[in-house]
């Protein structure tokens, strides 16, 4: 018998996802990332200057942070400050990796870029709708920069989005919710760009193990979802610029 989804979707079918740009004032680009339930504010900051390891060098840089609102999610978590979860680490150096690969840093010139993806609602797929919700910031606030003369040309060198996927009771299921999260025999994040190049994959059997055919199967299917989240972030973005 095969996984019946809570939601009525099909194996291979997305949550409902959406990009809400501009929703905040300050940031040089911001956007509201929905995928279900799960809600990301996605904003970026652009400062003048590098790290000190690339002063000098002419090449810029993107990094980014990762934040669970206490209320995003049934059972208040605490706040995190100076001391950060192992996990948050783990996430947002995965959302700085990502991003920074669409980049061509040393057409960034000597400016940093920080994406600041900020959970406001968590119902699974936080880090994947961070990353593809984070591109579709970071390419409105390029943009804007090439628009207003400060950047010659657009270091952007392709798109980036990303998805979850994995196996329940052993069938393959795109972008899992929290109820297939918590009951999944497997779990993969697929990040890819937008040749359906592959960035990163992070995979876990969490009970067992999965052989290469399964694996096979389950890429198939993030790349189906990714080539519908990179068409999204198109039209997003031409509805918003």
């Amino acid at each position: 018998m095969s996984w019946q989804r809570s939601d009525g979707r099909q194996s291979d079918q997305l949550r409902p996802i959406s990009f809400e740009l501009n929703f905040t004032r300050f940031a040089a680009s911001s956007v509201l990332a929905k995928c279900g339930d799960t809600q990301v504010l996605c904003s970026v900051t652009i400062q003048n200057g590098v790290p000190k390891f690339l002063t000098g060098t002419g090449k810029g840089w993107l990094t980014a942070e990762y934040r669970m609102l206490p209320s995003a999610t049934p059972q208040r978590q605490e706040r995190e400050f100076l001391r950060l979860s192992g996990r948050t680490q783990e996430i947002q150096r995965l959302i700085g990796r990502s991003l920074r690969a669409s980049v061509d840093l040393n057409a960034l010139g000597e400016r940093t870029i920080t994406i600041d993806a900020d959970v406001l609602q968590a119902d699974a797929g936080t880090r994947t709708t961070s990353i593809t919700g984070g591109y579709v910031a970071l390419a409105s606030a390029i943009a804007s920069l090439t628009k207003q003369g400060i950047l010659e040309k657009s270091p952007i060198r392709h798109q980036v989005a990303a998805v979850s996927v994995g196996l329940l009771q052993g069938e393959p299921l795109l972008d899992f919710n929290y109820l297939e999260d918590v009951a999944a025999e497997v779990d993969l994040n697929v990040v890819m760009n937008g040749d359906l190049g592959i960035i990163e994959v992070q995979g876990t059997a969490e009970e067992g193990s999965f052989n290469r055919t399964q694996m096979n199967q389950m890429l198939d299917l993030a790349e189906k979802g990714i080539q519908d989240l990179l068409a999204a972030q198109l039209q997003a973005l031409h509805q918003g610029m």
